[in-house]
């Protein structure tokens, strides 16, 4: 019974390119499907991030690592660390929510596909995703080794160290995996166990956390004295929230007024019970994915409504802008084409897409030098010093070409 105690320390990432088996590997990890919308089943991709808790485990004979009940030596292991797992679109067009979930992870497992030549676009544009977004604790697994000959897995391999020094500056560990098979998981555990240590919490500073996700988690004809309120799902970042707390959503919920004129108000409500998957507890802290049942309409919460707010105390969470000043950083080349393209000057009232936190936006450039000014689309809530990581429209779809610093 001790082992349903632990509640995740940290939140790993996995990414990648479409298709190099990431899903499949949450579930080697975890023994659940992250794909859970309709579309994204019809589809095969996963569209939205998809969360699921894994165990690192420890042989009580052998000490091997394992996410398995029963050691390869046939004897039981032990829970040493909970973790969440956030499963991370790789597909083209998604690179706004891969870098919504870049902004609540601790570590990152970057899945490479041993089938295929490296980098493929998408692999470039995430592993620099993490690398903006300040990621430094990644694993990188050579997934499909059993679908290729060993000496093409093996020149596979060496096209990854070089793309990782080329692209990170760096070396990163390298483990050759096959999630369908669960070949090398063993040594995947003991990975994540030495080189994603859960970090310094800040438990005393303000309560904050990032909205990733938002429910409504009724079935259609639940009699009404079962319904429950909206559910908000993410990371909390700091500070810690209890059972009970009245809370704060910002920007919150927008306000269509008469003539066209558009207001977001800030949505009050009370944190109705706190869930890390379907274990309940009093107190929310930093670490693992973390849901908040709250005294919401449901019908607010549903269909990802509140993704990209901020949740904290009353008064206490930073402002709700409408306008941006950024310190900009760009990149050497556009990130994730086939080619390298160079990053051409800004223009006056372009258009570029901005992530901050788990918010997503458009902002219409309004002068750019040193420093560049932007209106936002759809307002955020954010502080003096926060990440913006920066996309630009190229050959038809958002690529990233470098990141802002909040002024």
């Amino acid at each position: 019974m001790a082992e349903q105690k632990l509640l995740p320390e940290i939140n790993i990432g996995i990414v990648g390119h479409v298709d190099h088996g990431k899903t499949t590997l949450t579930y080697g990890m975890t023994g659940k499907w992250t794909m859970a919308h309709s579309e994204e089943l019809k589809r095969g991709i996963t569209i939205k991030l998809g969360y699921a808790d894994a165990d690192i485990r420890k042989c009580t004979k052998c000490s091997a690592f394992s996410f398995e009940e029963k050691c390869k030596c046939g004897s039981e292991t032990e829970i040493v660390k909970k973790i969440s797992i956030v499963d991370a679109p790789g597909h083209e067009t998604l690179m706004a929510v891969m870098l919504a979930g870049a902004a609540i992870i601790d570590g990152a497992i970057l899945v490479i596909a041993a089938n295929e030549t490296v980098p493929q676009p998408q692999t470039a544009e995430h592993l620099m995703a993490l690398k903006v977004l300040g990621i430094k604790n990644i694993i990188v697994v050579q997934n499909k080794v059993d679908l290729v000959a060993k000496e093409k897995a093996k020149e596979n391999y060496e096209q990854i160290k070089k793309f990782i020094s080329e692209t990170y500056g760096g070396e990163l560990p390298i483990i050759p995996i096959s999630g369908q098979r669960k070949a090398n998981l063993d040594i995947l555990a003991e990975a994540v166990q030495e080189f994603i240590p859960a970090p310094r919490r800040e438990l005393g500073k303000e309560p904050r956390m990032l909205v990733a996700r938002s429910f409504d988690v009724n079935k259609p004809g639940a009699e009404i004295e079962k319904l429950v309120g909206g559910v908000l799902g993410g990371s909390i970042i700091s500070g810690k929230f209890k059972k009970g707390d009245s809370i704060e959503l910002r920007p919150g919920i927008k306000i269509e007024k008469k003539g066209g004129q558009v207001e977001w108000r800030t949505v009050s409500t009370k944190i109705a019970a706190i869930f890390y998957g379907s274990q309940q507890v009093d107190e929310g802290v930093p670490g693992g994915s973390v849901a908040f049942s709250t005294l919401l309409d449901p019908a607010l919460t549903k269909a990802d409504a509140f993704v990209g707010d901020v949740v904290g105390l009353p008064g206490k969470l930073p402002p709700v802008v409408h306008a941006l000043a950024l310190q900009v950083h760009l990149f050497g080349h556009v990130i994730g084409t086939k080619e390298k393209l160079k990053i051409e000057p800004f223009k006056q009232y372009e258009q570029l897409m901005l992530n901050v936190g788990t918010a997503t936006t458009v902002g219409i450039v309004q002068g750019a030098g040193k420093t560049m000014k932007l209106i936002l689309r759809r307002p955020v809530c954010a502080s003096k010093g926060d990440k913006v990581a920066i996309a630009r429209q190229v050959q038809g779809r958002w690529h990233l070409i470098g990141y802002g610093i909040v002024l």
